[in-house]
């Protein structure tokens, strides 16, 4: 499945640049994401929480830079993700774009996202969706780290450790899809 999304960031995109390479520094960033270890400059491992209602879900994640084209200010990262109990496996490719934009930056993320066993069964839509409100919560941290003080920065990372409430993502989800079909028949 094919995931695209877009947002900006106030920083030039030298700065914004800086912030992408620094994969330590941005795990941290995605909801329910910790980084576990830096194995080296180019891999890393992180553990992503998911609590769907009372199922809690742990997904153990091998993350490598595959690419960088400093510039184009183009990179790609893989993932795997194995679900610390054998519920299902995950695996993308993610790749970032920056572009100058407005005084600012816009960074555009392409994912190839692959879902096997039960995490497979929530369906295109809602998969798309939540991703887009991941990615904003994702962004939300991001420009913390780019304009925030280090106290700031610390607190947002701090509020994006907990556990990614997949059920609320997923209420919020259908209840676009389903207002969605009257706003068509306008």
């Amino acid at each position: 499945m094919r995931l695209e999304n877009s947002f900006e960031v106030p920083a030039s995109p030298e700065q914004a640049w800086a912030l992408l390479m620094d994969v330590p520094r941005i795990i941290p960033c995605m909801p329910g994401a910790t980084l576990d270890e830096a194995v080296d400059d180019d891999h890393w491992k992180a553990t992503m929480a998911v609590k769907l209602g009372p199922i809690s879900l742990s997904f153990k994640t091998d993350v490598a830079r595959e690419s960088v084209d400093e510039a184009a200010r183009v990179a790609t990262l893989s993932a795997k993700a194995r679900e610390a109990r054998g519920r299902g496996n995950a695996s993308a490719t993610i790749e970032s774009s920056l572009t100058p934009q407005n005084g600012g930056t816009r960074v555009d993320i392409v994912t190839d996202l692959q879902l096997q066993g039960a995490v497979a069964q929530y369906g295109r839509g809602l998969v798309g969706d939540v991703s887009g409100k991941l990615v904003d919560q994702f962004a939300d941290c991001l420009k913390k780290q780019l304009v925030a003080t280090p106290e700031e920065a610390a607190a947002a990372v701090e509020t994006q450790a907990k556990p990614v409430g997949g059920l609320r993502l997923g209420a919020g989800a259908l209840w676009r899809s389903f207002t969605g079909l009257f706003k068509r028949k306008k």
